[in-house]
């Protein structure tokens, strides 16, 4: 179903003809459903295209922090399959360390789950979802765009799809983030499997995370408790794949999960994008994943991919309404400012993080686990009464210390 467009108007009866979409969002993971969600709650005629059937299964630990809980629309109820409230730190299997808070720390969804529950409240609010739409290209020039104010998606079957603004928000090896000329900084290797367990010992990890300081600079593995299953999982710095594999088999091998038969094992690449990486290309705007958008120390990526697709959305609206390229670029610009206000200066402070983490990883841990500040500061993070970012500039002690071990 799709809504009116409430600019109305003859222009808009004779687009509809045409049959130009307002906003075309390519992608329908957390940042497109975002996107789209939020351009059809404005009342645009919004099209999702995925190039696969929903439900899917993604490689995601599938922990909802805060300030993803926070970035949900109205009304919508989290498919939990558990929440956190306590966390065992280790360093490299050594060291264990168990810390338990009083309230709920963040949950843990299942991904296919989560992405198609997400799709069903943007198309509750008007989005009209296209699967099996594979994207091939997108064009702003030639033969295929009617005027300046059109983008021209091509898919791989060679049909041709015509919109005012287009999202791109599919994933780290984005098409659309190609046509943009996104620029990466960092790209990591993430390896998981989802082990399914007997009752007793899903009991035992019942509310209970672990993070492993892993043996590589930057690498760390997590436990994640799902009913009946656990999903596995270690990052590292891509270039270390045979290094990775061997700490995710000793992994396992550690906790005691070496006999159980994965149900699933994947892999992927995390892209984390530069500093001066762009957001945006004429009338085409790229979020979460496809725009290099995650926290660059954590690697987490849900938070970053809704908070930037419902800022795509919403701008993508004014991009659509833009009437020349002047327009559209100061609308993509404000964009670009909104991500950069928020999210880049939450980046920038994971990127110091990550730093002190690869040099040393058991001071981190140490502090962590033995200083209660640091803990509290971890769990108000992961509630999402505060951010990394919002941390280091309101409090003179932690930037200070940030400061000292950046150097």
């Amino acid at each position: 179903m799709s809504s009116e467009n409430s600019t109305g108007g003859n222009d808009m009866d004779d687009e509809r003809a045409m049959g130009v979409w307002d906003v075309v969002v390519v992608g329908a993971g957390p940042a497109g459903a975002s996107a789209a969600y939020a351009a059809a709650v404005a009342g645009r005629r919004v099209l999702l295209l995925e190039k696969a059937e929903l439900p899917r299964y993604k490689t995601c630990g599938g922990g909802i922090i805060g300030p993803s809980r926070d970035s949900l629309p109205p009304g919508f109820e989290l498919p939990l399959k558990d929440r956190v409230n306590a966390v065992t730190f280790s360093l490299n299997g050594k060291y264990a360390r168990t810390r338990r808070s009083k309230n709920t720390l963040f949950g843990l969804i299942n991904r296919p789950e989560f992405d198609a529950q997400l799709v069903e409240h943007a198309q509750k609010a008007g989005a009209e979802l296209r699967t099996g739409a594979a994207v091939s290209r997108v064009e702003q020039h030639g033969s295929e765009v009617p005027d300046r104010r059109t983008v021209a998606v091509v898919l791989q079957d060679g049909e041709t799809i015509l919109a005012r603004a287009v999202v791109g928000a599919d994933g780290s090896a984005s098409r659309i983030g190609a046509h943009v000329g996104v620029k990466l900084d960092q790209v990591d290797l993430g390896l998981e499997a989802e082990i399914p367990v007997p009752q007793e010992v899903a009991d035992d990890w019942r509310g209970r995370v672990l993070i492993d300081w892993g043996p590589m600079p930057g690498s760390y593995g997590w436990v994640f408790p799902k009913d009946d299953t656990l999903t596995v999982g270690v990052i590292s710095a891509r270039g270390e794949g045979a290094a990775t594999k061997r700490y995710l088999e000793d992994f396992i091998g550690r906790l005691g999960l070496a006999g159980f038969e994965p149900a699933v094992s994947s892999g992927h690449l995390t892209r984390c994008r530069a500093e001066d990486s762009p957001l945006s290309r004429g009338r085409v705007l790229v979020c979460g994943d496809a725009a290099g958008l995650l926290e660059p120390w954590t690697r987490e990526g849900i938070s970053f991919a809704l908070r930037s697709g419902r800022l795509a959305g919403e701008w993508a609206v004014r991009v659509a309404e833009a009437h020349d390229a002047v327009d559209a670029r100061r609308q993509a610009l404000n964009y670009a400012f909104a991500i950069k206000a928020g999210l880049g200066v939450e980046m920038a402070v994971g990127k110091r993080m990550l730093t002190v983490f690869e040099r040393r990883p058991g001071l981190l841990h140490t502090v962590l686990t033995g200083f209660r500040p640091a803990w509290n500061a971890f769990a108000r993070i992961t509630r999402g009464s505060t951010t990394l970012g919002e941390l280091v500039r309101t409090h003179p002690l932690a930037g200070k210390a940030l400061s000292r071990l950046d150097h």
